[in-house]
């Protein structure tokens, strides 16, 4: 069998054999940043108590290892390099339990070009021909929403 060791104690279940809640998540941390709602949830779905949890997410914070703000930055440097609008990006952070102040003030950081953003995409999606009608205009304009961005901003880049 390949992956896994198995362990050589006799020791009953999987006591013995098995990371602590601060091991896992430092694990998960090591790859990339994660939420605290995010290591929670992860945590409780393997099974570990609420206890352990939240005594392991506790460590890493005041660790620096855990930082929902720098979590949050990372996201937004992310999604904006992936072409999605502000609107997107709040949405998705607040599923992630970041406070809106915090969102707005990261927003504000970005300073990205959201109308520059929006025809990049537009480019990116249907090539520099203009849409031929208003149907067609119609369906840039919800593609553009559906990325998140304000329908002010989608209108102007289809015009």
């Amino acid at each position: 069998m390949h992956g896994r060791r198995r362990s050589t104690s006799t020791s009953s279940g999987n006591e013995a054999s098995r990371r602590s809640a601060c091991d896992k998540a430092l694990a998960m941390l090591a790859r990339r940043e994660h939420s605290r709602r995010e290591l929670r949830m992860r945590l409780a779905r393997d099974g570990y108590a609420d206890e352990e949890i939240e005594a392991a997410l506790a460590s890493l914070v005041d660790a620096n290892y855990q930082s929902d703000e720098r979590f949050a930055e990372m996201m937004v440097r992310s999604r904006i390099r992936q072409g999605y609008g502000p609107q997107r990006l709040r949405a998705e952070l607040r599923t992630h339990d970041v406070p809106d102040a915090l969102i707005a003030d990261l927003l504000e950081q970005a300073e990205a070009d959201w109308q520059a953003q929006a025809r990049a995409q537009l480019r990116r999606r249907y090539g520099d021909t203009p849409p031929a009608d208003y149907r067609e205009r119609a369906k840039r304009m919800q593609f553009l929403i559906r990325r998140g961005f304000a329908p002010a901003i989608a209108r102007a880049a289809t015009d």
